[in-house]
């Protein structure tokens, strides 16, 4: 774990891992239900998210030389906890 709510002048990254040179930001929704929490990130958003991980990247250089991604964690009420990994990509509308 390299940090836990990052602040960036893009904004807020959850979490930012890495393990063997790959870098994940990791988006935490917390909703009802897994499937509110899935869909609670919206195109705005991962643009926000991608914006502040290029941030965050230009202020600590050396890291992902494995590659990056972006991962969600999703997280219901009822406290079921769901990780999709690379679960978008920059670009993806």
């Amino acid at each position: 774990m390299l940090a836990r709510r990052a602040r960036t002048p893009a904004g807020e990254l959850d979490l930012v891992a890495e393990r063997d040179g790959l870098l994940a930001f990791v988006e935490v929704k917390a909703r009802p239900s897994l499937s509110e929490a899935a869909f609670a990130l919206g195109p705005r958003q991962r643009s926000r998210l991608a914006a502040a991980a290029e941030c965050w990247l230009a202020a600590n250089p050396g890291h992902g030389e494995a590659g990056i991604r972006f991962d969600l964690l999703l997280v219901a009420a009822d406290g079921a906890v769901r990780r999709i990994a690379d679960a978008f990509r920059l670009g993806d509308g």
